[in-house]
């Protein structure tokens, strides 16, 4: 066994060799080595699905799509970069492999600073390639919402089946919101606006738990929060600091009581998910109890004061002529001086 395991390292160190020998070269300063003969070559906006191994010269492996558990897909579009591959892509076909060398010290021409220590000036950037697929737009839009549609359909099977299983009885809100009231409560509902202070703990239907504001559950299901502070949260319902099932949901209970929201998909994290627990299309179940609801604070109002009722002016008599001029006849200065302005007063 080690014997044929040091032949496979040796055959690809040679292989790795000769690829360095016959490379051939674009006009950026690219190197490449095209491994098949797919006739049919990748055109511009075509949609791709690839995997690659990203490596340094010193074959240290800096990126790998094999290890990340899914291939790129990604459409071909006019080259902006000489680190964006496109150029080399319009030379492949489906299943065709290529290994590309991308010289560095163009990488880091205009960004020296960021240049990390195991990519020195003189070295290359290695992609081992390998084509999986190539799909027009049309094709590549067409497969997108079939496996939208089917991932669809596993996520309310799954959650069906959690219901099922845990014999639960449900209500259900127009928008599909799922929940149970487990402890009831005579104190008033939140409503929108409301500050609420919760404690939950969330999972998947699979049990798995993501998150939790109680120890106790956080330790018992080996959850790794550093630094958390495990007490209630708080949060203003209704307006959109959270995912769209809680602001909805949480409504629904009373201040003091608990229960379970089962939020699908739409109503959460959708098509993208959300870290490595929260899967696209995930269905997600949590246990809450609204701690306190604290309603916010009304503006106080003075009344406004009366305005006071201006006087007529009075009538001007024979005796007392009314005076229509502040300058005395024949003159341009006033007959009496003003007043003088104050400094403003500071603070």
């Amino acid at each position: 066994m080690k014997k044929t395991f040091k032949l496979a390292i040796l055959m690809l160190f040679a292989s790795g060799i000769a690829s360095a020998q016959s490379m051939q070269h674009l006009p950026n300063g690219t190197e490449y080595k095209i491994i098949g003969s797919s006739a049919a070559k990748i055109k511009q906006d075509d949609v791709i699905t690839f995997n690659f191994i990203q490596k340094t010269d010193k074959d240290s492996v800096l990126m790998s799509s094999y290890t990340g558990g899914q291939p790129v897909k990604i459409q071909v579009q006019p080259a902006k970069n000489i680190g964006d591959l496109m150029e080399v892509f319009t030379l492949l076909g489906e299943k065709d492999s290529a290994v590309v060398r991308i010289p560095t010290d163009s990488l880091f021409k205009e960004y020296e600073q960021s240049r990390p220590a195991f990519l020195p000036k003189g070295s290359f950037l290695t992609f081992n390639l390998k084509i999986e697929k190539v799909q027009s737009v049309e094709e590549a839009t067409a497969e997108a919402a079939k496996m939208m549609e089917e991932l669809k359909m596993q996520e309310k099977a799954g959650l069906a089946s959690y219901i099922a299983t845990n014999k639960l009885d449900v209500k259900a809100t127009p928008s599909g919101l799922m929940y149970i009231v487990t402890k009831p409560s005579v104190k008033p509902k939140p409503v929108v606006g409301d500050t609420v202070y919760v404690n939950y703990t969330g999972k998947t239907v699979d049990g798995t738990v993501f998150d939790s504001s109680i120890e106790a559950d956080a330790v018992k299901a080996g959850l790794s929060q550093p630094g958390r502070k495990y007490e209630p949260i708080s949060l203003v319902v209704g307006e959109g600091q959270v995912i769209k099932g809680w602001d909805e949901g949480l409504l629904l209970f009373n201040e003091g009581a608990k229960g379970k929201l089962l939020i699908q998909s739409d109503l959460a994290y959708g098509p993208q998910g959300a870290g490595d627990a929260i899967k696209p299309f995930s269905s997600l179940i949590f246990d809450v109890e609204i701690v306190k609801v604290k309603h916010p604070k009304k503006a106080v109002t003075t009344p406004a004061a009366k305005k006071p009722v201006a006087k007529a002016p009075a009538k001007p008599t024979a005796k007392t002529p009314a005076k229509t001029s502040a300058t005395k006849p024949g003159t341009t200065k006033p007959a009496t001086k003003p007043a003088a302005t104050k400094a403003p007063v500071k603070k």
